[in-house]
C-alpha cells in the first residue's frame, strides 16, 4: 500500500523560502495515471490545492501561488517536493503531500492516498 511522509521545518520567518519533501513508499511516483500533489488546510478553513507533479514530470500550479511556488521530484529517492517563496503568516497551515489519479480534477479533495501532515507556521 502507497504511503506518503511529509518533512521539512515547522516554523519559518517571514520572507523565508517554505522547503517540504514528501517520501513515498509501497509505490513508485513515476507509476502512470497519477498525479502527487501538495494541499495546505489553515486551521478552521477549507483545504487548498496547490499544485501537483504527475508521473512524468510534468507540473502545474495553482493560479493564486504560481509566482511562489515550484514542485520538483528526486526518482532515485521516490521523493516530490515544494518550494514556496516569500511566505507570509497567511501561509501558517497543515500541509499535506498526496496522490491522485490524474483523470481527477484538481482539488483539496482529489486524492486517494495523503499523508498525515505538518504543521508550518510563519511567524515573526
Amino acid at each position: 500500500q502507497v504511503q506518503l511522509q511529509e518533512s521539512g521545518p515547522g516554523l519559518l520567518k517571514p520572507s523565508q523560502t517554505l522547503s517540504l519533501t514528501c517520501t513515498v513508499s509501497g509505490g513508485s511516483i513515476r507509476t502512470p495515471g497519477y498525479a502527487w500533489s501538495w494541499i495546505r488546510q489553515p486551521l478552521g478553513k477549507e483545504g487548498e490545492w496547490m499544485g501537483a507533479i504527475t508521473s512524468s514530470g510534468d507540473t502545474t500550479y495553482s493560479p493564486s501561488l504560481k509566482s511562489r511556488i515550484s514542485i520538483s521530484r528526486d526518482t532515485s529517492k521516490n521523493q516530490f517536493t515544494l518550494q514556496l517563496n516569500s511566505v507570509t503568516p497567511e501561509d501558517t497551515a497543515v500541509y499535506y503531500c498526496a496522490r491522485s489519479p490524474v483523470w481527477r480534477t484538481p482539488s483539496a479533495n482529489s486524492y486517494d492516498r495523503r499523508g498525515q501532515g505538518t504543521q508550518v507556521t510563519v511567524s515573526s
